[in-house]
């Protein structure tokens, strides 16, 4: 089993080395020439920073749940049509606090390393966007990691560029989280917190590594008992009154007990609100190229062979039985947009 990652200090170290708040500066990653280039199935834009994601609604098996993130929300605040496929301007920060196996940024751009990376303000990635053809550039900015929580002041200085180039409610932004710090309530001012709650067409997603804490240090390396924590971030930002949605990853080193695991994380996800599952969209994991050299190569993982997908398959069927059992018909086939949960506290 490797070593667990220390995330408070982990995150603090890493926090450090990934922002400059007074020049308004972050480390974002630099895509052209690194591992996950070989990856992709267009070439790296905006000058290398940058990269273009195709957010498919319909899994590559057709056996998963459907995933509308972020296409329904996006589709709803610029008022088009859902649709199947989205296309997303990508970035990615530069540092990332724990280390889930099925990642698919290879661990070397989640270091904040200078020589993977670059200092650029939202004005500069604002340019680096607009500088793309007009006719093929994406009506949707994805700020992603790398976890962008651990320098919270990305998502309002994009906000804020926003405004001045007159973008806002024209381009939808989208940002995700980990779930693992408290940074956004630290760093950042009442009014950042308010731009980020209020902003025309921003959404947001927190991820829930696993179902319980023993999945949870599993997939991110992490102290188990920070799986815990990722309820509570959760819902204190939900309380902020932004558009918040979650994913969450179901692999696991065993599949023991697994129906009533995940009953029991259901229960946590209906006691922030009762209809949160709706809001919730597990993701299949994939043996992606990264991915596979990086399991091939560790011990530990690749003595537990298929498991990890095996029991992902268990725990996807014993997430639709629960979804079934607690919600009509109607409410699970809902958009996930018009899925109602509280808000503002």
């Amino acid at each position: 089993m490797p070593k667990l990652i220390q995330t408070d200090a982990y995150s603090a170290h890493l926090r450090e080395r990934s922002v400059r708040r007074e020049e308004r500066r972050l480390q974002i990653a630099r895509i052209a020439g690194s591992e996950q280039e070989k990856d992709l199935t267009s070439p790296p834009n905006c000058g290398g920073f940058g990269r273009v994601r195709h957010f498919r609604r319909t899994s590559k098996s057709g056996l998963w749940p459907a995933n509308p993130l972020p296409i329904d929300p996006a589709a709803a605040n610029l008022g088009l049509e859902p649709s199947e496929e989205l296309r997303a301007q990508v970035f990615q920060n530069a540092a990332c606090n724990w280390r889930c196996w099925y990642c698919f940024v290879p661990f070397r751009l989640l270091d904040a390393q200078e020589d993977a990376g670059a200092w650029l303000s939202a004005d500069e990635l604002i340019d680096l966007y607009l500088s793309e053809p007009e006719q093929s550039r994406a009506r949707m900015l994805d700020l992603t990691g790398g976890q962008p929580d651990l320098v919270p002041e990305w998502v309002p200085w994009m906000m804020q560029a926003f405004r001045e180039r007159g973008l806002e409610g024209k381009v939808y932004l989208w940002s995700d989280d980990n779930l693992s710090t408290d940074y956004f309530w630290r760093y950042l001012t009442p009014a950042e917190q308010e731009l980020v709650a209020t902003f025309a067409g921003y959404g947001r997603v927190g991820c829930f590594k696993g179902f319980d804490e023993d999945s949870f240090s599993f997939n991110t390396q992490a102290e188990p008992q920070l799986f815990n924590r990722q309820f509570d971030l959760f819902e204190r930002m939900l309380r902020t009154g932004v558009d918040l949605y979650a994913y969450t990853t179901f692999t696991a080193r065993s599949s023991d007990g697994i129906e009533d695991k995940m009953a029991r994380f259901v229960d946590r996800l209906q006691k922030i609100d009762v209809n949160l599952p709706l809001r919730t969209v597990p993701l299949q994991v994939y043996p992606f190229k990264v991915v596979k050299e990086r399991l091939d190569s560790h011990a530990h993982h690749a003595k537990l062979g298929n498991t990890p997908f095996e029991a992902q398959q268990r725990a996807i069927e014993a997430w639709s039985r629960e979804l079934e059992r607690r919600f009509s018909n109607e409410m699970r086939q809902r958009r996930i947009t018009d899925v109602q949960v509280t808000k503002r506290s």
